[in-house]
């Protein structure tokens, strides 16, 4: 095995309203962060787990895993999503060829899902996981005026896992310190150097645990898979 994954678990969770991490916020009796963990470390084609997290969580997350039955290497985040990934990276092993870069909060991603993810990165080098977007999207000036409509049929929602041959992304990160270019996701570092990414189909059950209202439907979306 060769491939590895990043877990990005290092923010403050702000629009939860939690008053600490969302991750440890309970879904179907376990914190989120179990159910995403759990998910990549007992996957058979992944071979290391690299979870970055924040200061303040470090401690909490280094007792959590001690009952756990996998093995994660823990790193300190930094300010931003892309200067944690850029750490994450640094973190994992000579023997990676490839990388995932996961969300923690999308505990929803199924097997089936990573398995196919890893497929096509190993034929393409640089993919992700998206699906249509379902809405009309305007571009808004900054006056509230709209400026035009983009053709529904060309807009994708991006998802995680973002999967890229490591030796790639850890390029791009690097370019991107050096010219102080700060992206909103790992693909978007990519096509700065001009490689092209591809697209993956995901499903509008990986959705990313935001808000409350997000942990009801995430708990709908995990009894529905149960059966109940």
């Amino acid at each position: 095995m060769d491939t590895g994954v990043v877990i990005v678990a290092a923010g403050s969770g702000k629009r939860m309203g939690a008053g600490r991490n969302k991750l440890w916020l309970p879904l179907a009796g376990k914190p989120i962060l179990s159910h995403t963990v759990h998910l990549f470390a007992t996957h058979p084609e992944i071979a290391e787990v690299v979870l970055v997290v924040s200061e303040r969580d470090e401690a909490d997350v280094q007792d959590w895993l001690q009952e756990e039955p996998f093995a994660v290497k823990i790193t300190r985040g930094g300010a931003e999503r892309q200067d944690s990934v850029r750490l994450g990276l640094a973190a994992l092993s000579d023997s990676c060829s490839y990388v995932l870069v996961h969300d923690a909060a999308r505990p929803f991603v199924t097997k089936e899902q990573i398995s196919g993810i890893i497929r096509q990165v190993r034929r393409d080098q640089a993919t992700i996981m998206a699906v249509p977007v379902k809405d009309t999207i305007k571009v808004v000036d900054a006056t509230g005026v709209v400026e035009s409509t983009p053709a529904r049929e060309s807009l994708w929602a991006v998802q995680t896992p973002q999967a890229f041959r490591l030796s790639l992304l850890r390029e791009a990160h690097q370019a991107a310190v050096q010219s102080g270019r700060l992206g909103t996701d790992d693909a978007m570092l990519v096509e700065w150097l001009g490689y092209p990414v591809t697209v993956m189909p995901g499903h509008y059950e990986n959705i990313k645990i935001t808000t409350p209202d997000d942990l009801w439907l995430g708990e709908e979306i995990l009894r529905r898979r149960k059966g109940e």
